[in-house]
């Protein structure tokens, strides 16, 4: 049997996929060593990972590092190659800068750029370290870098809120998301607070300032949990991407999130709100759907007016929301449940199906006997 028409595979989309996937093929690889905050060990980590390349023969070269001051990162640069950084004049100061001129001339197979949100010097080619490292992806060489929760874009007004501080150097959400490995570098609040009084982050006065300010134990929980739901988030990215380029369609339950489906039956808004209770209490995210079946298409202005407003409701919630077409509802919310990696569904009842007190069964009369033979006591 011939497909047909509308199974064949679009030639367009198959070339726009076959060239995506030789850019990528030519692009170097990007790792990214992500914590919370300062002094959680994040290049002190990519310097062990790549010590660890050299000895195994691979050849390693350092961009730029910043140890600031702290005795043992600067203890693991023995031995690797560094590139001369790039000396600029700026208001009569001479300021050190990464060197991509001379490192795209050499063309090694990884570097390591330190401080991805870094803002390059006055008569840089670019503003921003993140772009320097950009240019190094498109050139063919592997990057690793390190970057914290607060320089996230998307995260930057968050973190503002919580520690009062607001940094001004910040990196897109599009150049985190899009890195090949993320590795998550955390140690407890308590640990770090022993390291910055033990002078392992800042220098003595510098360390004073930050514990009364940004180093706070509250701060430094809360900054731990951006920076663990953040790399969740992109795992769970990973996930769903794997699974579309393995055409895997079995759900596989690494996660708890939730589906609320809604629909033009009273009583929706309860479905998302006890969706939404459900999935604080469990910690995870949700969605909410509506599925307009061509039956659907016909419904009154009323109506669709009252499921957009539960669909704004459940956003407002917190939910991921989409309307979606489809002629088979029940069909329609497993291949969206199977897309996203969601395994569990909440829907409302109809009418009909709800649960009622059942009636009693009619009672029996029963007579007692009199027994001649016994007494009250039965004996």
């Amino acid at each position: 049997m011939f497909p047909s028409d509308s199974q064949r595979p679009d030639p367009d989309a198959l070339l726009a996929q076959v060239q995506a996937l030789e850019r990528k093929a030519a692009r170097g690889k990007l790792r990214i060593y992500f914590g919370a905050s300062a002094g959680v060990g994040k290049t002190y980590a990519m310097l062990a990972a790549a010590r660890k390349l050299q000895d195994s023969g691979q050849p390693v070269l350092i961009g730029i590092i910043e140890t600031h001051g702290r005795s043992e990162t600067a203890a693991m640069l023995d031995g690797l190659e560094a590139v001369p950084q790039r000396m600029l004049e700026y208001r009569g100061k001479r300021l050190a800068e990464f060197d991509l001129d001379t490192v795209l001339a050499r063309h090694p197979p990884l570097i390591l750029v330190d401080e991805l949100a870094h803002t390059n010097a006055p008569g840089s080619r670019h503003p921003k370290r993140w772009l320097d490292v950009e240019e190094l992806l498109d050139a063919g060489i592997d990057v690793y870098t390190t970057v914290n929760v607060q320089h996230l874009e998307s995260l930057n007004d968050v973190v503002g809120g919580i520690t009062g501080v607001r940094v001004a150097e910040t990196v897109p959400d599009t150049v985190f998301d899009s890195a090949d490995e993320v590795v998550l570098v955390d140690i407890p609040a308590d640990e770090l607070l022993a390291r910055l009084k033990g002078g392992k982050v800042y220098q003595e006065q510098q360390a004073e300032r930050a514990s009364k300010n940004f180093f706070r134990k509250g701060n430094l929980i809360a900054l731990r949990e951006l920076a663990l739901r953040r790399t969740a988030d992109r795992i769970e990215d990973d996930v769903r991407a794997y699974r579309v380029e393995k055409s895997i369609d079995a759900i596989w339950k690494t996660g708890a999130a939730l589906l609320a489906c809604v629909g033009p039956r009273p009583g929706c808004d309860h479905v998302v709100r006890s969706t939404a209770r459900l999935a604080g209490q469990l910690g995870t995210g949700w969605h909410a759907i509506y599925i307009e079946t061509p039956g659907l298409q016909r419904l009154p202005a009323r109506q669709r007016e009252q499921i957009l407003k539960t669909l704004k409701l459940a956003q407002d919630l917190g939910a991921v929301t989409a309307v979606l077409s489809g002629n088979d509802i029940a069909a329609t919310a497993v291949d969206y449940a199977r897309g996203h990696n969601i395994s569990k569904i909440t829907l409302g009842r109809p009418p009909q199906l709800a649960l009622a007190r059942a009636p009693y069964p009619p009672r029996r009369r029963v007579r007692a006997r009199y027994r001649p033979d016994r007494n009250r006591h039965g004996q």
